[in-house]
């Protein structure tokens, strides 16, 4: 909306602010963030008003004792869809491609997500794993549909990029592009769910994340900075750093709400949204490779789940007993039951570590995203 006011430049010259990307950057990001202030207490009472909170302790961290979480408003994903997608409409330009394909990839992915927490909450099971993957895939065959009709987003659709080096690597074709894009979209979006299990944990290092591709989509949407650094130019994708700028925003404003204790969750509303959001991100731009360094936390704790579950089912078939590599997966609660059991054989009362090992995932979280943007300039 704000977009259009530069249309009026010539009447009122200080509207000419309104064109800058990194003005209406900053603008969307407090945009975002007010707006989650205002709209985060009136959320947080509505679901309790209505039940819609965590209704059980999961087995796998009872011992853990966090049974105060039991009963605390999930959904809260929706308080960061609201924020950032109006602050979206409001700060970017509605007719970009790149912003459009970003913002529904955000909002489908947080229906799904949506339906999923609804249905733990109503029936305590949620989506089936083939069903939510198949929604996912739907939309990214959808996706995909739309980059391959555009002759520019085709070429770089079929491209492959790897960090450190200036030219694609391989032409991966349809087939090729097409599952690519898959294991890209689908599997950030599973890996932000997976990091969602500590108070601001995700949220905390979904920021770090969105703030490295606020730094990544400007500069590759700036034809200078991208020749300079020799990184795809991609024209019209700068004005997803407003994007980035709401994301950022949003996610701040959450986690006023979110730090521990936790008023309130994402859920799966939030986690599918942002880690989708970020995904999209990283493939509009070419650099999905280094969202691997840029999400390193999610990608450690995804690959602590698998790896978790590939050695328990191995050691079952070859020994008749399951066997763990982690106390628990993911990595974040094999700490938690680290300490405890430190603390035990010490003789003394556990500490609350939950917010130690919250900040030291944000430093790594930080470390990752500084890591992932200095890959711009070592080509």
């Amino acid at each position: 909306m704000f977009f259009y006011l530069t249309e009026l430049a010539d009447l009122f010259s200080p509207l000419r602010l309104f064109q800058y990307i990194t003005f209406r950057t900053l603008g969307a990001a407090a945009t975002a963030f007010i707006l989650s202030l205002i709209f985060g207490p009136a959320l947080i009472r509505r679901m309790r008003r209505i039940n819609f909170g965590e209704q059980a302790e999961d087995e796998r961290i009872a011992s853990l004792d966090k049974r105060m979480k039991v009963g605390t408003p999930t959904m809260g994903g929706l308080l960061i869809i609201l924020s950032a997608s109006v602050s979206t409409l409001i700060w970017a330009d509605p007719t970009n491609l790149y912003v459009v394909l970003t913002l529904a990839t955000f909002c489908l992915m947080g229906m799904v997500g949506f339906a999923d927490d609804y249905l733990k909450i109503k029936r305590r099971n949620g989506l089936s794993v083939k069903l939510k993957f198949g929604l996912q895939l739907a939309w990214a065959a959808v996706v995909f549909a739309v980059l391959w009709a555009v002759p520019e987003m085709q070429e770089r659709a079929r491209q492959l990029m790897v960090p450190f080096i200036k030219h694609p690597v391989l032409d991966l074709g349809l087939v090729g592009g097409f599952l690519f894009l898959v294991v890209v979209l689908v599997g950030a979006s599973n890996a932000v769910n997976l990091t969602d299990g500590l108070d601001g944990l995700a949220i905390g290092c979904s920021n770090s994340a969105a703030l490295a591709y606020l730094f990544l989509t400007y500069v590759a949407g700036n034809y200078i900075f991208a020749d300079y650094l020799q990184i795809p130019f991609v024209k019209g994708s700068g004005e997803l750093a407003v994007f980035c700028g709401t994301l950022l925003g949003s996610g701040l404003g959450f986690l006023w709400y979110n730090c521990h204790p936790a008023k309130i969750f994402m859920g799966d509303t939030g986690s599918l949204a942002l880690g989708g959001a970020i995904a999209m991100l990283a493939i509009l731009i070419k650099q999905e490779l280094v969202l691997v360094i840029v999400g390193g936390v999610f990608v450690t704790e995804a690959m602590s789940v698998l790896v978790q579950s590939f050695y328990f089912k191995y050691t079952r078939r070859r020994y008749g007993t399951g066997r763990r590599v982690f106390r628990c997966a993911p990595l974040h609660h094999h700490f938690e039951f680290l300490e405890k059991e430190r603390a035990l054989e010490e003789g003394r009362t556990p500490e609350l570590v939950e917010t130690r090992i919250v900040t030291r995932f944000w430093i790594l979280s930080i470390i990752f995203a500084l890591i992932g943007v200095a890959t711009l300039k070592i080509r």
